[in-house]
């Protein structure tokens, strides 16, 4: 078997919005052509969010995974809800945090595991204000500048 290259695709996007409580590792339930498609790493999670529908179970909303190439009559479609599979009480302790206390679920980064199997890194998240967000790229910025010192220092 072929050396299977690392599939890591990440939400940059998410640390920077929100501001993370705690997390979670989920399975998705996907077709044929989405997983191989997603082993080509061509999808997207930058604009996607989880949300429960009326039976208690999680879907991720609007994650983009492109058309596969030669799936030609059975392809699937590129954006829509696909389930996310938990085990129950994980699920019922996230719903009752979102519910009770406005948080919301972001997802952070897709993944093939050892197995094969895709999995998704899903975050129970608060949303930051703009103070905030002006306060990481503050620190950003102080530790950039003071790595450069520290380089010139040494040199």
């Amino acid at each position: 078997m072929a050396a299977q290259k690392n599939i890591n695709i990440k939400n940059k996007k998410a640390r920077f919005e929100f501001e993370i409580l705690d997390k979670y590792v989920a399975g998705i339930q996907l077709t044929g052509t989405e997983i191989k498609s997603i082993r080509l790493s061509q999808a997207r999670i930058t604009e996607s969010f989880c949300e429960f529908n009326d039976g208690g179970e999680l879907f991720i909303v609007n994650m983009y995974i492109q058309e596969y190439l030669f799936g030609h009559a059975y392809n699937h479609k590129p954006k829509s809800e696909r389930r996310l599979l938990m085990h129950k009480r994980e699920l019922r302790s996230l719903r009752k945090d979102v519910e009770a206390k406005g948080n919301t679920i972001v997802p952070l980064r897709l993944f093939i595991n050892d197995k094969g199997f895709a999995k998704l890194e899903i975050a129970l998240a608060k949303g930051k204000q703009t103070h905030d967000k002006r306060e990481v790229i503050k620190d950003r910025d102080n530790k950039r500048d003071l790595a450069r010192i520290k380089k010139s220092f040494n040199s």
